[in-house]
């Protein structure tokens, strides 16, 4: 699904402290994906918060490209 199709998440500092939001709410990012991992169905979300499923899409696609983009290192450890 192209970002075309999607909703867009932008950052405001003046809306929710800076966070990402989804477009047109103020529904963040990570609200959508604490929701989720508390195991609500995109159903539930989309009734509870007032989004879209492509706001839903949106939130996770926004946080899947920031991980992606996560640089993790690692440390030795003597033993």
């Amino acid at each position: 699904m192209g970002i075309s199709n999607m909703a867009e998440i932008i950052v405001d500092e003046k809306v929710r402290f800076g966070k990402p939001i989804i477009k047109g709410t103020r529904i963040t990012v990570d609200e959508v994906l604490g929701a989720l991992a508390g195991g609500m169905a995109h159903e539930e979300i989309e009734k509870e918060y007032g989004i879209d499923n492509a706001g839903i899409l949106a939130a996770l696609k926004y946080a899947a490209e920031i991980v992606s983009e996560e640089q993790v290192g690692l440390v030795k450890v003597k033993r």
